[in-house]
């Protein structure tokens, strides 16, 4: 089949970074997909040889506003559209199928992918329709529906992405030879950092400095280590910026992670390492509820929903470095959360039989 995913970049590349790892999941399964994207930078280090059609099955095409004259016309039909976190796919686009149906054309199956969250609603949500019934596709013959999916931690959500080859490639992974590539030291007690700006970062770093165990700190270049320089300590090792597989092998090769946003709290799950997860801040505080309903799923521990809370600002208790006792608990919960989700279908996996139903 031939998919077309609709992707905005709105903050931090973390939509960019979902997108095309189905992407590139469903190209090894043999599907064809056309990546549409407003921001196409991040591809050249989070996808090497993307932008230039190096990728067998995807192609990456640029969402500009308005679309080149003839674009949207000028294209094979899509099977199945994916619009991403609920943008709206290009006016063009929507025109032109609009035009195909009025001809007695067949429609795409049309899918908004939602955010991941663990709370109530998205079990209550997903595989819902929502006929569409605004623009020129609002008179459709019989009508069109957008139907909604939801990557969640639970059986009656939509999963999360996983590569079929994932635990036979951690369980090859040699964490000494890929620091040696890039220069890094084989300190015994690694932590990542991928982080906004917390308030709770220098009191953090000050601590680690000060804990038993030396802490030699990996941090990813841009707003991490940006805020790593108002307050330094310890031993910082600023990290060049990595393509999707070797950020993967950064979260495998370290003791605790330190993630944010969406794509990276599903591979720091995968990772199987304890780690601490920034959520992407909201004015009205929603991810307050957010970060919660997600720490219940995980069953985690006192020490480690204390600091999540913490280093998101939640209440007025300040973080407090874990002891190496507490971190081995943490390691346990993460892994049996692994060990939950890896007994359930992937999303790619689910997509395809979505899609398939609705065929």
């Amino acid at each position: 089949m031939r998919w077309d995913i609709f992707c905005r970049v709105i903050d931090n590349f973390g939509d960019v970074g979902v997108c095309w790892r189905l992407c590139a999941q469903l190209a090894e399964r043999g599907e064809q997909v056309r990546l549409w994207l407003d921001d196409p930078q991040a591809l050249t280090w989070m996808a090497p040889g993307a932008l230039e059609g190096h990728w067998p099955g995807v192609e990456v095409l640029h969402w500009s506003t308005p679309l080149v004259p003839g674009m949207a016309d000028g294209l094979p039909p899509a099977d199945v559209w994916i619009e991403a976190f609920g943008c709206e796919p290009p006016t063009e686009c929507i025109d032109a199928l609009a035009d195909r149906v009025a001809a007695g054309q067949s429609a795409p199956v049309w899918i908004n992918l939602e955010y991941l969250s663990a709370e109530p609603y998205v079990e209550r949500s997903h595989r819902l329709p929502s006929p569409v019934m605004s623009g020129p596709l609002r008179n459709a013959p019989g009508g069109l529906t957008k139907w909604f999916f939801y990557p969640g931690f639970t059986e009656r959500t939509g999963g999360l992405l996983r590569e079929p080859d994932l635990q036979q490639r951690q369980a090859t992974f040699d964490a000494a030879v890929w620091l040696q590539s890039l220069g890094l030291p084989p300190a015994r007690h690694r932590v990542s950092l991928f982080c906004y700006e917390p308030a709770a970062l220098p009191h953090v770093l000050r601590q680690a400095a000060q804990a038993p165990l030396s802490v030699d700190w990996l941090v990813t270049p841009g707003r991490a280590w940006q805020a790593t320089q108002a307050a330094p300590a310890g031993q910082l090792h600023a990290l060049p910026l990595l393509n999707q597989r070797d950020f993967d092998h950064l979260l495998w090769a370290c003791n605790l992670n330190f993630v944010r946003g969406e794509d990276s709290l599903v591979r720091a799950l995968w990772a199987g390492q304890p780690f601490v997860w920034q959520i992407y801040p909201q004015h009205d505080n929603a991810h307050h509820a957010k970060l919660e309903a997600f720490l219940g799923w995980l069953q985690a521990p006192a020490s480690l929903r204390a600091f999540h809370l913490a280093w998101n600002g939640i209440g007025s208790q300040p973080a407090v470095w874990p002891e190496p006792g507490e971190l081995d608990d943490w390691r346990a919960c993460v892994q049996a959360a692994r060990a939950r989700l890896l007994a359930q279908p992937d999303l790619c996996t689910q997509l395809l039989g979505f899609v398939a139903g609705k065929r």
